[in-house]
């Protein structure tokens, strides 16, 4: 029966029928829904979608990564089995450009093992179309890899994935959740109060009507790669607008076409995310074993990987291009567009040097 219903209507039963639900779980819905969410149903990367990325801004961008990925595997003694996994594809655009660069020095092909994750349907069969010389294959989950080293990129992925948010009030904290009111959605509160003493230290006795963000499905992702990663070596990449700290605010925000949207609106339509607390997930990778670079700026980390040289060169290459190859540079390091905005998080086996990261 459900399956006749529209996604708001199934979120408005469920609501009906077992009470109001946490942030975690209606993002969960809206997003990855088996068949009415989000990241399963359309394609919300481009002009024609909800947002652009970066790899859809420049190739530039991919090429550095690539250049960035190459010098890691040649720190790993340019090991002759290796596997690249990267998180969230996309519509494959990124590693296409990583792998058109880092593919150009001798053996990076042919160790190479591509894999992906991925849970969008339609963007599956676009990364199918762009990688396919490269024979990927998609994973379920992050529980067996083949022997070698195992080098994670993951543009924009962590923050998409679902958050739990709580309120501290006088009696402690309480979990922000969704429910109706007038049958319409609004937030609320759960009346069970939550012990300072269960929150991290770093917001544990924050002032009255603070709001602090949790991503435990962040924090697993990250421990179950790191794990392994810390077993066979390697590295993670993230990349994405977060903070370096644990700390309190509401960064819960919705998208759609282009333009930001009421979160609780035209669920299953609107790309839903959060802030990545890049802090939290340092902790994970560094309680697996993992070594962490300070968090750089996108701005910081593409301008000491070379975007100047490489924008200059394309230039060169393409001079009826010049200015929009500036306009992508300006818009991917900007400080007041791209560049602060997103931070580059980097976990790796200890003894590594990834470039980009100290001036």
């Amino acid at each position: 029966m459900t399956d006749t219903l529209t996604l708001e209507q199934q979120i408005d039963l469920q609501i009906r029928t077992s009470g109001p639900m946490s942030v975690a779980t209606y993002m969960g819905l809206c997003l990855t829904h088996p068949s009415k969410g989000y990241y399963r149903a359309g394609e919300p990367i481009g002009t024609a979608g909800d947002f652009i990325t970066a790899p859809e801004i420049s190739q530039m961008f991919g090429e550095l990564i690539g250049f960035w990925l190459v010098n890691l595997w040649q720190q790993m003694g340019e090991s002759k089995t290796f596997t690249l996994l990267e998180l969230g594809p996309g519509r494959g655009t990124l590693m296409a450009d990583m792998l058109r660069v880092a593919c150009r020095a001798p053996g990076f092909r042919d160790a190479l093992r591509l894999r992906l994750f991925e849970t969008s349907p339609p963007l599956m069969g676009e990364q199918q179309a762009r990688l396919e010389v490269y024979e990927p294959q998609w994973l379920q989950n992050f529980e067996t890899f083949e022997d070698g080293p195992i080098l994670v990129v993951a543009n924009e992925f962590f923050d998409a994935l679902p958050i739990r948010q709580f309120i501290r009030k006088e009696d402690g904290w309480h979990e922000r959740q969704i429910g109706l009111v007038e049958g319409k959605r609004a937030f609320g509160l759960s009346p069970t109060p939550i012990p300072a003493s269960a929150m991290p230290e770093a917001v544990a006795h924050a002032e009255p009507d603070t709001m602090f963000e949790v991503s435990f499905g962040g924090a697993e992702v990250m421990r179950q790669l790191a794990k392994v990663v810390a077993k066979q070596g390697g590295s993670i990449l993230a990349i994405d607008y977060g903070y370096a700290t644990t700390q309190t605010g509401d960064t819960l925000q919705g998208v759609r076409r282009h333009a930001y949207a009421d979160v609780l609106d035209a669920p299953g339509e609107t790309d839903l995310s959060a802030h990545v607390d890049f802090g939290a997930l340092g902790v994970v990778a560094r309680q697996a074993g993992l070594a962490t670079q300070p968090l750089a700026s996108q701005g910081q980390f593409l301008n000491r990987l070379g975007l100047g040289e490489r924008a200059a060169a394309l230039s060169r290459a393409n001079p009826g291009s010049a200015a929009d190859i500036r306009s992508a540079q300006d818009r991917l390091v900007g400080a007041d567009q791209m560049g602060n905005l997103f931070k580059v998080f980097c976990a790796h086996s200890p003894g590594l040097m990834p470039p980009g990261f100290m001036p």
